[in-house]
């Protein structure tokens, strides 16, 4: 059976633009024969069971992220697809210590390039989202992903890359200001910097910052490589390489507006440059050309790939009504938790989970928690509103039923009975 390795979709001349895909890639391309997989560019997380790409599909089977991966091909194939299967005892530990620097310190780095630089984002980033996402996935998926990227890098303080975030702020300072009675009211605001002005101020506010954390990364990585062709051997690659080279590639090849990053690179690790560019032809191929949709008639220039490319169906319409679904749901604040709170339970509770059976029992417990928790505040609201509402509809008819008495009242004090009404008139008439 023919393994399906769905990811998402190439951009900046590599075959997909999430670092976890190209290193899964990679590892494929080395790993696993040609004629034994095929590489779908769905740019769809909702393919998977898991919402995750990279996903590996063998029949019905779904296995989701790099190291997941890895770990499903060494077993299916008894040892045969392992590129760690000759490390030592030492050097596996290592494997696995590198792997989680590379992972940890390369993807805030990516995020910090292709999607906190404001510029590097809108010029770049989210067009290439644009070009490989199918309607409506085009307007759902790229903010999701920018507003993910700028959370998991809000702890380094450098949301002022950010000219979003800056012009907030500077909004922000500007009502506290004029409520403090620090500006007089009648002073106009001031004009909207320029983005040159900000990138001005910002870059000498981030210069320091992100010279650490790029000389974190690229330094440790030069200094593991040294004179050896690959990172742990100097005889063959292995997953750590194919994992370094996922993240390196977004650092290295993408051209941007403001290539920082790709600068820092070349500038503090030359080997590791000359590794990167060396290892991206041996895994990517020349290009990383890959077919729009089914019945493209896109054709890749002769030489330019050794990727197993197959061109992915059209959208269904249940497809585009699913994920539509999926997005009004995220959109809804309880019901967004209520199914945050089940996908943590379904993944405490999977068997890859790599959580020991108390620590995966604890995580469901909480998730259940959770659970609970909110189906008690929305019964809580729900009957605080129908009490209300009961309360309303009670003075309602209370006071309803207290007017049609006072005009009851009222009817019976000023009606007069017929024969005094006859006596009185023959009286008047007699005068």
């Amino acid at each position: 059976m023919v393994l399906e390795l769905h990811v998402w979709g190439p951009a900046f001349s590599l075959p997909s633009i999430d670092a976890q895909c190209l290193a899964t890639i990679a590892y494929l391309s080395q790993t696993v024969p040609r004629e034994a997989w095929v590489l779908v560019a769905s740019s769809d997380p909702t393919v998977s069971p898991t919402c995750e790409l990279p996903a590996l599909k063998n029949g019905t089977t779904w296995v989701s992220k790099f190291r997941n991966i890895v770990d499903y091909l060494r077993q299916y194939s008894n040892g045969d697809w392992d590129l760690d299967g000759d490390l030592s005892g030492l050097e596996k530990a290592d494997n696995i210590a590198f792997s989680s620097f590379v992972e940890s310190r390369g993807q805030s780095l990516i995020d910090l390039s292709l999607y906190v630089t404001s510029q590097n984002y809108y010029n770049h980033t989210s067009p290439a989202y644009g070009s490989i996402l199918q309607w409506p996935n085009q307007w759902i998926l790229p903010p999701k992903l920018h507003a993910a990227a700028k959370t998991r890098t809000d702890h380094l303080g450098l949301s002022s890359l950010d000219l979003d975030a800056i012009e907030e702020q500077r909004k922000r300072d500007h009502s506290a200001a004029v409520a403090a009675g620090q500006v007089p009211p009648n002073f106009i605001q001031s004009p909207r910097d320029t983005v040159t002005r900000l990138l001005g101020k910002t870059a000498q506010q981030n210069q320091f910052k992100l010279e650490a954390l790029t000389a974190e990364f690229f330094d440790a990585l030069e200094e593991i490589l040294g004179a050896k062709s690959y990172l742990l051997a100097d005889e063959a690659a292995t997953s750590l390489d194919c994992l370094a080279l996922g993240y390196l590639s977004l650092a290295l090849v993408p051209d941007l507006t403001h290539t920082w990053l790709r600068d820092a690179m070349v500038a503090k690790a030359p080997r590791l440059t000359a590794y990167t560019e060396r290892l991206r032809r041996r895994c990517y191929g020349l290009g990383a050309p890959a077919p729009a949709h089914e019945g493209s008639t896109e054709k890749p220039e002769p030489g330019s790939t050794v990727l197993p490319w197959q061109a992915f169906e059209r959208p269904r319409l249940t497809t585009v009504g699913a994920t539509l679904w999926n997005a009004l749901a995220d959109a809804t604040p309880i019901w967004r938790n209520m199914r945050a709170s089940t996908r943590l339970r379904e993944a405490a509770e999977e068997s890859d989970s790599g959580l020991s059976d108390t620590e995966s029992k604890a995580l469901s417990q909480v998730a259940i928690g959770q659970r609970k928790d909110l189906l008690v505040s929305v019964a809580t609201v729900v009957g605080g509103f129908a009490a209300l509402a009961a309360y309303m509809v009670h003075l309602g008819i209370l006071a309803f039923a207290l007017e049609k008495e006072e005009e009851e009242g009222l009817g019976e004090e000023y009606e007069m009975p017929e024969a005094f009404q006859a006596e009185d008139l023959l009286s008047s008439l007699q005068i």
